[in-house]
């Protein structure tokens, strides 16, 4: 009963602690347009359990993590749904973050790659180096040699 607070409305929270509830599906563009400055975003719970080895001891740990997911204005608020109205500049700042963190990653990924084919280079080059003072080696074992064939010497 306490827990079913979205089963027949639709849920939303204001960023004042206002609550709103909606009894049908509406369009979040609808409610964008009642709440200018903020966008609206789908509140989601996600319970993981990481296992943590301390020790020879395992240790389960359920961390509680709720997800915010922005909506589309044309995207439809369902019955049963709990929805958060996000201050626009709260969006902008958190996107910024997201392609500044996106574009380090790439930097990051770009690096090394380049790593990788430097050493890569060296070592075939070191290769070619090893292949080629081997040929030397070989070469330098053939020079020519006369042939120096036995003359026998007649009675003079």
């Amino acid at each position: 009963m306490g827990n079913c607070q979205a089963s027949d409305a639709v849920v939303i929270h204001h960023p004042g602690g206002r609550v709103e509830r909606l009894y049908w599906p509406t369009s979040a563009a609808d409610v964008m347009k009642s709440n200018p400055g903020y966008h609206v975003a789908l509140v989601t719970l996600c319970v993981s359990e990481e296992k943590q080895d301390a020790g020879g001891g395992a240790v389960a740990a359920a961390v509680r993590v709720t997800r915010v997911r922005l909506l589309k204005p044309k995207d439809v608020l369902l019955i049963g749904q709990v929805y958060r109205l996000v201050a626009s500049q709260e969006v902008a700042v958190a996107l910024r973050a997201r392609k500044h963190q996106n574009l380090k990653n790439k930097g990051e990924l770009i690096i090394k790659q380049q790593q990788q084919q430097e050493s890569t280079q060296k070592v075939t080059k070191y290769e070619r180096a090893r292949q080629k003072s081997s040929t030397k080696m070989a070469a330098r074992g053939r020079q020519w040699r006369p042939s120096l064939q036995s003359i026998s010497e007649l009675g003079s």
